[in-house]
């Protein structure tokens, strides 16, 4: 009778201590699951740490889609992309159409992440993920003139030594942080044209620079306040591949604040070119 009581309490105790055991493995792994698990972005905070607090976010603003090569109206002077405010050559120093040519047309296509969202048909000179915004601060006049005033970077070097000097851009280049709250993708890209406008709306300084999330002046294509190229429509998993209902929030990042990722592998350096 001793006996089985003894045996019967060490039975107890090897289950209460095989019970212990289990949830410490289980704590364990729980702490390293919390670790691995990406954060969320919410449409007010950013993976960026350490951004610039004079680049405040842009919240819901269509964005529609443009790409190198298209001509979606060949009778106004801003209908073509093979060309853009800060390149006269845009199509040949990109490398071609950044889609498919058919019937010699050059339209949009599909991208996917297998071959970081580049162009399937073309090796690309310049980055794939560019965009624009409507401020042009060389080609329009009242840009130009208040680009000092109005753009935050105007005076850090090397921008203030080129005041005054409409051959040099302080917006080609840029980056831009871009999120998208639908699909929660944050992606960046390079500012590489001006628009979209609703004709002469290239100096929307209140939209562009301003800390009161102000919406854009320009009327068509739904509002929009963006056009970003087919690989930041892939990579931010617009809904449409040439649609403008998708919207965004975007803000101005520096260089050395933009996190590694394709966007990254073939940065544009290039300065204006004029003919």
């Amino acid at each position: 009778m001793n006996k089985r009581k003894v045996i019967i309490g060490l039975l107890i105790f090897i289950c209460f201590t095989l019970v212990l055991i289990i949830i410490h493995i289980n704590k364990g792994k729980s702490i390293s699951n919390m670790t691995n698990t990406s954060v969320i972005i919410s449409p007010t905070f950013s993976p960026i740490s350490g951004s610039d607090s004079r680049y405040p976010w842009h919240t819901n603003i269509v964005a529609t889609t443009f790409w190198v090569g298209e001509i979606f109206d060949p009778d106004v002077p801003d209908g073509s992309q093979t060309i853009s405010t800060y390149d006269d050559r845009w199509l040949e120093h990109y490398g071609g159409c950044d889609g498919v040519t058919i019937d010699n047309s050059c339209e949009t296509e599909v991208r996917t992440p297998d071959n970081n969202y580049f162009p399937t048909q073309i090796i690309p000179k310049e980055n794939p993920f560019y965009l624009d915004i409507p401020y042009d601060d060389i080609h329009d006049p009242i840009g130009f003139s208040m680009r000092e005033k109005v753009i935050p970077w105007s005076t850090d070097e090397p921008y203030r030594l080129f005041q005054g000097d409409s051959t040099f851009s302080y917006m080609k280049n840029r980056w831009v942080e871009i999120y998208n709250p639908l699909t929660n993708k944050t992606c960046f890209g390079q500012i590489e044209d001006a628009g979209p406008s609703s004709g002469n709306e290239y100096h929307d300084a209140e939209y562009v620079f301003g800390s009161k999330d102000s919406r854009p002046k320009n009327m068509l294509f739904n509002n929009a306040g963006m056009d970003v190229s087919p690989a930041l429509n892939a990579c931010l998993g617009f809904t449409s591949l040439n649609g403008n209902d998708d919207r965004i929030n975007w803000r101005f990042v520096e260089y050395n604040d933009v996190p590694g990722g394709a966007w990254k592998i073939l940065v544009t350096n290039s300065p204006v070119f004029e003919n």
